[in-house]
């Protein structure tokens, strides 16, 4: 399957969290707390051009939660943006294009021109955030480990996913040739 019918079938955040089976108070909550995204918004605004962005994600994954309704009210406020989510699980053909380290970590948010051709991803935390993971975070127990991520989120308040984000969807515009994964900047993103 395409990303452009994975796209046309998902569902908007608000459909994606009433659908959801696990944790819609969190859900809520966080989508509440979503309030750092408009100078990410504003450098978004100027970009030419309709986006959309296609996030595999799944209700019970603590990233998805903090990060998926950050990248909702982003999309809101910026205006030439759409998101959309499918289940990890459901398209286990997309997520095998996006694995992280071997893994179907979620969510992956991948950035769909007006065409639907696919210009960068991001996912499944911020490289901040997947830099501590990868270097420290993997090998603690796992109750640990869970509580240093949901720490980290609290502080950056969604800050970062915002900025990443607006940089994911700048290097597709600005259109250098080399993909954005969210852990690199794209050239122009500093040229600009």
């Amino acid at each position: 399957m395409g990303y452009d019918s994975a796209f046309e079938k998902g569902k908007t955040f608000d459909q994606f969290v009433q659908d959801s089976a696990a944790s819609q108070d969190m859900w809520h909550a966080m989508a509440r707390r979503a309030l750092h995204v408009q100078q990410a918004a504003d450098r978004i605004r100027v970009l030419p051009g309709r986006w959309r962005l296609l996030a595999l994600g799944e209700d019970w994954c603590g990233d998805a939660v903090n990060t998926l309704p950050v990248i909702a009210r982003l999309a809101e406020a910026a205006g030439n943006v759409e998101l959309r989510i499918v289940r990890r699980d459901e398209y286990p053909e997309l997520m095998d294009r996006h694995l992280t380290n071997g893994s179907r970590s979620v969510p992956v948010v991948i950035l769909l021109d007006e065409h639907g051709q696919a210009q960068g991803w991001w996912g499944p935390r911020p490289r901040a955030l997947q830099q501590w993971f990868d270097r420290q975070g993997r090998r603690l127990p796992s109750e640990e480990r869970y509580r240093e991520l949901r720490r980290w989120y609290a502080r950056d308040r969604g800050a970062t996913t915002a900025s990443e984000i607006a940089d994911l969807i700048w290097c597709g515009a600005m259109g250098d040739g080399a993909p954005y994964r969210g852990t690199r900047p794209c050239e122009s993103l500093w040229a600009a």
